[in-house]
C-alpha cells in the first residue's frame, strides 16, 4: 500500500503489543485513514450544521429525499448461521478477567466494548486487541497475582464475539499520519479484522461489529465502503462483515430504515440505546425550552410515550427489513442483600418482558448473574425459535412527534436526581481517567453514557431555570453546592492515594465544566481523553 508510512507515539510498551501492531497491520491502518479519514472528517462538520439547524428550527423530521428507501420493498441479506439466536447478549470491556467471564457466562452474544466501557488508555487500546486475539482462537486465560486462575470453561461452547469500536468522533492520539491522529473507529475497527477475520471465517463465525453514535445514513454508508474494502484488501469474501447499528442518538431514530440500507449486505440488526438516546435529545434540543426539559433519568422510563415510539419504530423497521431488534441493558450487578437483589431482579424481569412482548429478538445485559434471567424471559417468549422476525408490528405508526415528545415524560425534577447526577458524573469520571471505563456504581454498572446523561440533564436544567419538587430553582450556585457535598470526604476515611485524588480532582474540574459552562461540549470524552494524553505526559500536537 503506497503513502508515508504510520508512526506511533506510544508512551510505554504494552504487554504481546508486537503481535497487534505488525507492520502489515500498521500499513492498513494508514490505508484506512488516507481513504475514509477525510470523509469521516467531512461527516463530523455536517453533524455540527444539523445541530445548528435544530437549535433553528427547535425541528426533527424523516427525510423527503429518501421517502423511496422507506416505501421500497428490501431486506438486509440473510443472517449467518451463528448470529441468528441473539436472546441475549453480554457487554462489557476488554479488560482479560471479565473478557473470559463474559465469554463463560452462557450469553449467545458477548459485545466486547472499545468504546464506551474503554478507557483508550494506550494499554487498552493495543492490550484489547490481544485479548481479542486469544479470545477468538479460544487460547484466553489469566492467572492472577494471587494465583487464581481463569480460563475458558468450554472453548467451543462461547458466545459469538462483536467488539464495538469507538465511535466517529473519537481520534486515536498515538498513531498518526502526516502528524495527525488516526480516526479510532478506524483503528479498532482495522486491528480487529486484519487479525481475525479469517480466522473467524475457518472457525464458522466471522468479523461482526457493534457500530455506536450513528448521526446519519450517510455515516453508515461511510461504514459499508470501509467493510467494502477491508474485505477486498485482504481477501476476505464480500458480506462477510456483519453490523448491527445502535440507534441512540436523535437523528438516527429518523433514519432508521436509511441506515439498514446503506448497510444491507452488511447489517444484522439495530440496537435501542437508551442514556446515549436520552443524551443525543438534550444535546439537539438543549436550547429548545421547557418542552425539552427531562425529569430525573431514572424516572425516564421505556414506557414514557416518546421512548416507547422510539423502541416500537425499531422493531417494526428491523423485521420489516429482515434484521433483528435488540434491546436495551440491564445494568444491574447482583448485590450480597437477597432484598435490593429481589427487588432489581423484579424490575429487570419487568423490563426485559417488555421488550420480549414488544417483539425484540435478544436485550442486554451487563453481568453474567443477569444472563439466566435474560434468556428465560425470551425464551417463554421465543420457544424453540431463535428470534422473532415474523412480528412485524403492523399495529405501529410512529410520527416525528411522538418522537419528539419529551414533554410528555411523567416524572419530577428532584433535588435527589441533581444529586445523584453530579456524584455518578464524577465518580465515573474518575474511574475512566485511571483507566477503567465499566465502573460499578450502586449496583449498577455504568459506562461513558452515565457520564453523558448525567451532565447533560444538568446543563439543561440549570440553562431552563427548573424548580425542582422540593421547591428550588436550579441555579449555578445550587450546582455548586452541589459538587463541594457530593466531592467531600466523608469524615474518618483515610484519604486517597495521590493518582485517586488527582483524578478526582481532574473529573470533579471535567464535570463542572461540561455540565456548567455556556458552551455545550459535544462529547465529555473530548476533553477527558486530552487529559489522559497530558497524564501520559504529551498533548496533541
Amino acid at each position: 500500500m503506497p503513502g508515508p508510512p504510520l508512526t506511533v507515539h506510544a508512551p510505554t510498551d504494552v504487554d504481546r503489543g508486537d503481535e497487534v501492531l505488525t507492520g502489515d497491520a500498521l500499513a492498513f491502518l494508514a490505508e484506512l485513514q488516507r481513504r475514509f479519514g477525510p470523509r469521516r472528517d467531512e461527516l463530523l462538520v455536517a453533524r455540527e450544521r444539523r445541530r445548528d439547524e435544530v437549535a433553528r428550527t427547535g425541528r426533527l423530521d424523516f427525510l423527503d429525499e429518501t421517502r423511496e428507501v422507506r416505501e421500497g420493498r428490501w431486506i438486509v441479506a440473510p443472517a449467518p448461521p451463528d448470529l441468528r439466536d441473539r436472546r441475549v447478549e453480554i457487554t462489557g470491556p476488554t479488560d482479560r478477567k471479565m473478557a473470559i467471564n463474559a465469554l463463560n457466562s452462557g450469553a449467545r452474544v458477548w459485545l466486547a466494548d472499545l468504546e464506551d466501557a474503554n478507557t483508550p488508555h494506550w494499554r487498552n487500546v493495543v492490550g484489547g486487541q490481544v485479548v481479542l486475539r486469544d479470545a477468538v482462537r479460544r487460547t484466553i486465560e489469566l492467572t492472577t497475582a494471587e494465583g487464581r486462575h481463569y480460563a475458558l470453561e468450554s472453548p467451543d461452547d462461547v458466545p459469538v464475539i462483536v467488539p464495538r469500536p469507538r465511535g466517529w468522533h473519537l481520534d486515536e492520539d498515538h498513531l498518526r499520519l502526516d502528524g495527525r491522529p488516526l480516526a479510532g473507529a478506524l483503528v479498532d475497527f482495522g486491528l480487529y479484522f486484519v487479525h481475525n477475520a479469517r480466522e473467524l471465517l475457518d472457525r464458522g463465525s466471522g468479523p461482526y461489529f457493534y457500530l455506536p453514535k450513528l448521526e446519519s445514513h450517510l455515516e453508515a454508508r461511510l461504514w459499508n465502503d470501509v467493510f467494502t474494502f477491508a474485505q477486498e484488501a485482504l481477501g476476505v469474501p464480500y458480506g462477510s462483515v456483519r453490523a448491527t447499528v445502535l440507534i441512540e442518538t436523535i437523528p438516527a431514530a429518523f433514519e432508521m430504515h436509511e441506515i439498514l440500507h446503506e448497510l444491507r449486505d452488511h447489517a444484522a440488526g439495530l440496537n435501542a440505546g437508551r442514556w446515549d438516546y436520552l443524551f443525543s435529545i438534550i444535546k439537539y434540543f438543549r436550547d429548545a425550552g421547557p418542552s425539552f426539559t427531562l425529569p430525573d433519568r431514572a424516572a425516564v422510563t421505556m414506557d414514557a410515550p416518546m421512548m416507547r415510539a422510539y423502541s416500537d419504530l425499531l422493531v417494526q423497521t428491523c423485521h420489516r427489513r429482515g434484521a433483528f431488534a435488540i434491546g436495551g441493558m440491564a445494568a444491574f450487578i447482583p448485590s450480597r442483600d437477597p432484598e435490593v437483589n429481589e427487588v432489581a431482579f423484579a424490575r429487570v424481569r419487568a423490563d426485559k418482558e417488555r421488550e420480549a412482548r414488544a417483539g425484540f429478538d435478544g436485550s442486554w445485559v451487563a453481568h453474567p448473574g443477569m444472563v439466566d434471567l435474560c434468556a428465560e424471559v425470551f425464551t417463554d417468549v421465543l420457544g424453540d425459535r431463535p428470534n422473532q422476525l415474523q412480528v412485524s408490528r403492523a399495529d405501529v405508526s410512529v410520527t416525528a412527534d411522538a418522537l419528539l415528545d419529551a414533554g410528555a415524560t411523567p416524572g419530577e425534577r428532584t433535588l435527589d436526581g441533581l444529586r445523584t447526577n453530579v456524584s455518578v458524573g464524577i465518580a465515573y469520571l474518575q474511574a475512566w481517567l485511571l483507566g477503567n471505563g465499566a465502573v460499578g456504581i450502586d449496583n449498577l454498572m455504568e459506562d461513558a453514557a452515565t457520564a453523558e446523561i448525567s451532565r447533560s440533564q444538568v446543563w439543561q436544567w440549570l440553562n431552563a431555570g427548573v424548580s425542582l419538587a422540593s421547591g428550588e430553582t436550579v441555579t449555578r450556585e445550587l450546582v455548586d453546592e452541589v459538587v463541594e457535598e457530593v466531592c467531600a470526604p466523608p469524615v474518618g476515611t483515610e484519604e486517597e492515594d495521590p493518582a485517586a485524588r488527582d483524578a478526582r480532582e481532574c473529573a470533579r474540574r471535567l464535570f463542572v465544566e461540561c455540565a456548567l459552562d455556556p458552551d455545550f461540549p459535544s462529547f465529555i470524552t473530548l476533553p477527558a481523553y486530552q487529559e489522559v494524553l497530558a497524564r501520559e505526559g504529551r498533548h496533541r500536537v
